[in-house]
């Protein structure tokens, strides 16, 4: 039988999702888990592999078992195993082809920066803190350009293993929500740092500039990488 779950995580104390020899992941606690409750489990796989100190409400995973409880109690008995920083917040049987990256049609993310003048306990970890004047109106224009197929090779790392820089975009919008302004991006995929590379680009370069970068101008021209623990993963659709 083929799982798929939902799982909600403070990227806080991880070193990402992939499972790496002596430190902590998001993946390297899950398999921990799926070890007491489905010790037959095989072929796990992840939507997307977020970097150290992100976050995800609503990452997706993929994997096959044989034994353990039903498809109705998987939830509660992963979750009695997995510490209180991760949570599968639903598990439901899949189709027999179904997989949680190759089966995804999109992802959403959202970044979150705190925009008050003093910093607040509640929101270390979880936004970047901001204080200095932003143009929102900037800031809107170039979500905007952002819109639709471009080559997005100046918003990766020059490292990076993709050979594919072109990415659909299919929406992106700032929103002002109190102290917060959140910017919400959905695209077909995403390449390594594209949306914190977007983030801080957008931040210190006008929408003319942006507008540049995205004929595939390379990562030296493009701007700073904002800090990952303002990201967070919020959904995947199949």
């Amino acid at each position: 039988m083929r799982l798929r779950l939902t799982i909600e995580y403070d990227g806080t104390a991880f070193h990402g999702w992939a499972a790496q020899p002596g430190l902590e992941t998001v993946e390297g606690e899950l398999r921990k888990a799926l070890e007491r409750v489905f010790p037959d489990y095989q072929g796990l796989a992840v939507a997307g592999r977020t970097d150290a100190g992100v976050h995800a409400l609503g990452q997706v995973a993929s994997v096959e078992v044989a034994t353990g409880p039903p498809p109705e109690r998987a939830a509660a008995a992963l979750n009695a195993e997995l510490p209180q920083e991760v949570a599968v917040i639903c598990a439901e049987q899949a189709p027999s082809d179904f997989h949680a990256r190759h089966s995804a049609r999109s992802r959403s993310y959202r970044y979150r920066i705190y925009r008050r003048s003093l910093p607040s306990p509640f929101e270390s970890g979880r936004s970047w803190w901001f204080p200095r004047p932003l143009d929102e109106d900037r800031l809107a224009h170039s979500a905007e350009l952002l819109l639709g197929e471009h080559d997005f090779r100046a918003f990766t790392p020059t490292d990076t293993q993709h050979e594919v820089f072109l990415r659909n975009v299919i929406r992106a919008a700032w929103f002002r929500r109190g102290d917060v302004l959140e910017l919400e991006i959905s695209a077909d995929s995403f390449l390594k740092h594209m949306v914190r590379s977007l983030v801080g680009t957008m931040i210190e370069k006008d929408p003319e500039e942006i507008r540049a970068l995205l004929d595939g101008r390379p990562r030296s021209e493009g701007g700073s990488t904002a800090p990952p623990w303002g990201l967070y993963l919020e959904s995947v659709e199949y």
